[in-house]
């Protein structure tokens, strides 16, 4: 079996002073690592009817279509502005320090269907709280939101309630400030 911590380089000070940084990329360059992130992610979604895969860009999208493959699903880009060239469904959200918006076309999802949402990371749960808002908005009923790495003392999954959140790799980590600095 292969142990994904064990493909998940920590890089301190990245990008700037105080971040740690969980880096992916060696997981993503071998091929058993990236396959078995796959088949985790899907794992508990098997058997619950699954229509659609849904991903916020960039790195969202690496695990969505593997995913999609897994699960018999089709797979919706959920991106930022000016990046969809047809007909779109929009929710702007509240950041920090100011606004984002989230686009998806309006055919992407029909009301009553089935969705799935993948990402990367769960951090605070901004962007995935945002990608759910936008799928409700659309009538699509949320399976749940699967995640490859969460950082857990960062309470992102409390913002994702009531959906189901699914985690592979979970970090708990003593050095809070580290995590947070960096988002």
């Amino acid at each position: 079996m292969v142990d994904l911590y064990d493909f998940v380089r920590d890089i301190p000070d990245y990008p700037k002073p105080g971040i740690l940084f969980r880096d992916i990329t060696p997981l993503l360059a071998d091929p058993r690592a990236i396959k078995r992130a796959a088949e985790a992610l899907a794992e508990p979604f098997v058997g619950h009817k699954v229509d659609i895969i849904a991903a916020a860009e960039a790195r969202g999208f690496i695990f969505a279509a593997p995913l999609a493959i897994q699960l018999g699903a089709g797979f919706v880009p959920i991106r930022k502005p000016g990046k969809l060239p047809f007909d779109l469904h929009s929710f702007a959200y509240e950041l920090e320090y100011g606004t984002d918006e989230l686009q998806m076309h309006v055919d992407g999802v029909k009301p009553g269907q089935r969705v799935l949402l993948v990402d990367d990371l769960l951090a605070t749960g901004g962007t995935m709280e945002a990608c759910c808002r936008l799928l409700e908005k659309c009538d699509a009923e949320i399976v749940g939101c699967a995640f490859l790495i969460h950082l857990v003392q960062l309470g992102g999954e409390e913002r994702l309630s009531p959906h189901e959140v699914h985690s592979v790799l979970k970090y708990d980590q003593d050095d809070l400030e580290s995590e947070l600095s960096g988002l």
